[in-house]
C-alpha cells in the first residue's frame, strides 16, 4: 500500500509540475513576464529543463527584466545538460555571438551606409559657371545637369528599395541579435538613413540653385545680346540711303 502510495505522489508531483509549467507558458504567451518568470524560477530550481530553457531564453532576450548574458548561459548550460537539444542550440548561438562580435558591433553602431555614395550611384556635383555667352557652353553646362539629374534620381531610388536599412542585415547576424541589439541597430540605421537622405537633399538644392542662377544670368545674357543686335540691325544703313 505504502508503495502505491509513493507512486501515485510521484505520479502527481509530475502532473503538478506539467500544469505549472502549462501555466508559466500562457504566461509568457500573454507577455505577463514577471509571473511567467516567477514560475519558470521555480521550476527551473527544481530541475524542470524545459524552465531552464525558457529562464535562458528570458535572460538572453531582456523579458526577465534586463539582458544579462551571463545569467543566460548558465540557465542554457544546465538544460543543455539535461538533453535540452534547443539549449544546446542557444549555446552554440551564443558561441557564434562571441566570434563574430564585429560583424554584431558593425550593425548595431559602425554601419554608414558609403555604399550609397560610391559606384554608379556617385554623384559628384557638375561645375556651373555664374553664366554661359556660346553656344557650345550653355549645351556643355545643361548635359552635364541632366546627368546629374539622371544620376541623382537613380540614387533615391535605390535609397527608397533599401528602406528600411535594416533589411541589409544578414539573416546569420540578425538571428543572433539580442532584442536590445536589434532596437539599438533600428535607430542607428536610421539615423544614418536620415542623414544619407537630408545630405543628399541638401546637395541637390545646391546644385538646382547654382543651375537655376545660372539659367536666369545665361537667359538674361542671351536676351540682352539679341537686343542689342537686333537694335544694330535696325540702325544700320540700308544700301541706296
Amino acid at each position: 500500500m505504502k508503495k502505491t502510495l509513493f507512486c501515485l505522489a510521484l505520479m502527481l508531483g509530475g502532473v503538478a509540475q506539467a500544469d505549472e509549467l502549462a501555466d508559466a507558458n500562457a504566461l509568457f504567451a500573454k507577455k505577463s513576464y514577471p509571473q511567467a518568470l516567477q514560475l519558470y524560477t521555480k521550476l527551473a530550481n527544481a530541475g524542470n529543463a524545459e524552465a531552464q530553457l525558457h529562464m535562458g531564453e528570458m535572460y538572453f532576450y531582456g523579458e526577465a527584466g534586463t539582458v544579462d548574458l551571463a545569467k543566460a548561459e548558465a540557465w542554457f548550460k544546465k538544460s543543455a545538460a539535461k538533453g535540452n537539444k534547443s539549449a544546446a542550440g542557444s549555446l552554440e548561438m551564443i558561441k557564434k555571438r562571441e566570434t563574430r562580435r564585429a560583424e554584431l558591433d558593425y550593425w548595431i553602431s559602425g554601419y554608414d551606409g558609403a555604399e550609397f555614395s560610391a559606384g554608379q550611384f556617385r554623384c559628384p556635383a557638375p561645375r556651373i559657371p555664374a553664366m554661359s555667352k556660346q553656344n557650345d557652353e550653355i549645351e556643355s553646362v545643361s548635359a552635364k545637369v541632366a546627368a546629374w539629374q539622371d544620376c541623382y534620381n537613380a540614387f533615391v531610388r535605390k535609397l527608397n528599395d533599401a528602406s528600411p536599412l535594416t533589411k541589409r542585415i544578414p539573416k546569420d547576424i540578425a538571428d543572433l541579435l539580442t532584442k536590445e541589439e536589434t532596437e539599438q541597430s533600428r535607430l542607428h540605421l536610421e539615423g544614418v538613413y536620415a542623414g544619407i537622405a537630408e545630405n543628399a537633399k541638401v546637395s541637390a538644392k545646391l546644385v538646382l540653385a547654382d543651375f537655376g542662377a545660372w539659367r536666369s544670368a545665361t537667359d538674361a545674357y542671351i536676351k540682352e545680346h539679341n537686343r542689342i543686335v537686333t537694335d544694330a540691325a535696325a540702325s544700320a544703313p540700308r544700301k541706296g540711303d
